[in-house]
């Protein structure tokens, strides 16, 4: 059994749950890279990062590097001695980190690599109406996400799961697959393989507002996925036309309903309690939305307070 010090990198709560599980299982961290504290919030105060409150509650070691090719941070992150560096959700490495220990640098990923190498990999695959997802641990190499696959574990996507439950779902079985990484590694048992490059391979770019806007005219299955994709962050968004007035909505849940229509397409039918947006092939009816300002909240209590012209439609 080799005798490993852990150098963990990681900032989201995501990777948090991941350096928990090393420690809980008393694994020997020797210090943690996380990004540097940002402002955040109406003060603009900084805030640390979710990796960064755990590790000081926990006593462990904190570097926060603003470059990571600097020679004052490599020459820290050397004294460390580690033999052995974890990856989750933090940023790419230069070849000076991750080729520094013994037994080098893996990575979890969010996805069934080579499938959905990029930054939203479980935001697209919801977009995209997969019915299966995973985790994946590989050695990191020169390249974004293309290392040798050491271990992979494999879930559904249920049909209405927002990425948001899938993210939770996911964090908990890549803590227990890096586990089981580190556990072959220490017994000397790792066997990898080298990651397809025949096959046509789907791609998770990193999100920005022009692709959360929801285009009504794709089809009811479509729509219905990208909504939930993209919930409950950072949200897909339309905009309402209400009479004169143009308002920003962004919508968290939705329901189908498969039915025939003779509405257009983004035409709105309301009563007091529902709101349903006509689509190809049936309509949506909206569960959970946000207007400018206010928090989100249930379609029945946004209708209470929003006086909708008949007329209203999506864009």
């Amino acid at each position: 059994m080799k005798d490993l010090r852990i150098v963990f990198m990681g900032t989201p709560e995501f990777a948090t749950t991941i350096l928990a599980k090393l420690v809980d299982n008393n694994y020997n961290v020797v210090g943690v890279i996380t990004a540097p504290d940002r402002p955040a919030g109406r003060g603009r105060s900084l805030q640390q990062s979710h990796v960064k409150k755990y590790a000081l509650e926990n006593g462990l070691k904190v570097l926060q590097p603003t470059n990571l090719k600097n020679e004052d941070f490599l020459a820290e992150l050397k004294d460390l001695n580690a033999n052995l560096q974890i990856v989750v959700a933090f940023r790419m490495l230069p070849k000076a980190v991750w080729a520094m220990p013994e037994y080098g640098t893996f990575n979890l990923h969010a996805s069934l690599l080579p499938d959905y190498r990029g930054a939203a990999p479980i935001n697209w695959a919801i977009i995209n109406g997969e019915k299966e997802t995973g985790v994946t641990t590989f050695f990191i190499d020169d390249k974004i996400d293309t290392g040798e696959i050491i271990l992979q574990d494999r879930t559904n996507i249920e049909e209405n799961m927002s990425a948001g439950e899938l993210h939770d779902k996911l964090m908990v079985m890549g803590a227990d697959l890096v586990l089981k990484t580190v556990e072959a590694i220490a017994k000397g048992s790792v066997t990898t393989i080298a990651q397809p490059t025949s096959k046509e391979l789907k791609e998770a770019f990193k999100i920005h507002k022009d692709t959360c806007e929801i285009d009504w005219n794709k089809s009811i299955d479509n729509v219905f996925n990208h909504i939930r994709g993209l919930s409950p962050y950072p949200g897909a968004w339309t905009t309402l036309i209400n009479g004169e007035e143009k308002v920003f909505v962004k919508i968290y849940d939705t329901e189908k309903e498969i039915i025939h229509h003779q509405l257009n397409v983004g035409e709105i039918e309301f009563t007091k309690k529902e709101l349903k947006v006509a689509v190809v092939g049936g309509y949506l009816n909206l569960l959970e939305i946000q207007l400018p300002g206010k928090r989100k909240m249930k379609i029945q209590d946004v209708l209470n307070g929003l006086n909708l012209q008949k007329n209203a439609q999506m864009l």
